[in-house]
């Protein structure tokens, strides 16, 4: 039976609009909204140099940090809390999010940005019941009165998938004009790790990257727990995009070789540490993740120092390790076609 593509727009529409064209995927903004508790950033000290998390603007509020930092922010795929309690969260060890008021007001007047919101959300929607994603239904999100003003609005509400789940939105098919959310390393599933459905967690772990090699390319349970207690992720809590976090971490992206977690040494009593995994290094580079930190900043890689000119040099050595495995295929190509040519030109007996 074929799938009805109207009645899923249908559906999203009519779920944006029950829940404020907020959220179509309940995650912890209705948590955190039920709890009374607003998400807050903070800052942590990485290698001497503050490292700013903060949650994510809601869908329809998409903003940026005004200035480069030489921070990490780190966003979860969580939506920001009601407005008074935003006005009223302040952070002892830095700005809230809501101390940008200025640049959020305009990005919620903004109707483009309203309309990138809701397409993140859609697209969101659509990976995770596993459906296609045409330009056709992207286009009825939108609504006829955007159209022109189309490519703007992908090109956002990309961004924004982009920044909370390391997954890109690309054109697969010219033709049907199909799009896919491929993400930027390759876990089962396209980033969903266990199971059909769900949400990439890609993000997650390209964030744990970045954390491992910010501290040195090692860092401990404690450090890395620490961290995602600022992303509200906890241990033994179910987390609506990553399950049981723990689980994910120190079993399935471990099984995948991904992160290797192991004791320390000679430490008494036990404790454990995270290092990149052999997949880690074979799908993405220290170059792509502080690529990918960066752009959670809105900075540069090079904002990061010492950690840049590191990730320069891995790349020059990755750039020689392929140089010369070509050389060594290329000689030894040579050589068989010296030795087949010699046996072609050897008289056979008879």
């Amino acid at each position: 039976m074929p799938h009805d593509h109207n009645g899923d727009v249908q559906v999203f529409e009519n779920l944006s609009k029950a829940q404020g064209e907020t959220q179509v995927l309940k995650g912890p903004q209705a948590t955190l909204a039920e709890e009374g508790e607003p998400p807050s950033s903070s800052s942590l000290s990485f290698g001497g140099a503050p490292l700013r998390t903060q949650s994510l603007p809601a869908a329809g509020s998409i903003s940026t940090p005004q200035e480069p930092q030489r921070a990490l922010s780190t966003t979860t795929a969580t939506s920001g809390t009601r407005s008074d309690e935003g006005a009223n969260s302040q952070n002892a060890e830095g700005p809230s999010t809501s101390q940008a008021p200025a640049s959020t007001k305009r990005s919620c007047r903004d109707p483009l940005t309203k309309r990138a919101g809701l397409l993140e959300q859609f697209l969101l929607y659509k990976y995770k019941m596993k459906q296609p994603i045409t330009k056709a239904d992207m286009l009825k999100i939108v609504k006829q009165k955007y159209k022109d003003q189309f490519p703007e609005i992908l090109k956002r509400a990309a961004e924004r998938i982009e920044i909370v789940f390391a997954a890109d939105v690309k054109e697969v098919d010219p033709i049907t004009q199909s799009y896919a959310l491929v993400s930027k390393m390759d876990l089962p599933n396209d980033g969903r790790v266990c199971g059909r459905k769900g949400l990439p967690k890609t993000g997650l772990l390209m964030t744990l990257l970045g954390v491992i090699f910010l501290k040195g390319n090692r860092a401990t349970e404690e450090e890395i727990w620490e961290f995602l207690k600022t992303m509200r992720v906890f241990a033994g809590k179910k987390h609506f995009i990553y399950g049981e976090p723990r689980k994910l971490i120190t079993k399935d992206l471990v099984k995948l070789k991904y992160l290797e977690y192991r004791q320390v040494p000679n430490s008494d009593p036990p404790s454990y540490e995270f290092l990149w995994g052999p997949r880690a290094h074979a799908e993405t580079t220290k170059m792509k993740v502080l690529e990918f930190l960066a752009k959670i900043n809105d900075t540069d890689p090079s904002a990061f120092a010492s950690r840049y000119e590191e990730a320069l040099r891995d790349e020059e050595e990755r750039a020689q390790a392929i140089d010369a495995a070509r050389a060594g295929s290329s000689a030894t190509a040579s050589a068989y076609s010296r030795a087949s040519a010699a046996t072609a030109n050897t008289p056979s007996e008879i």
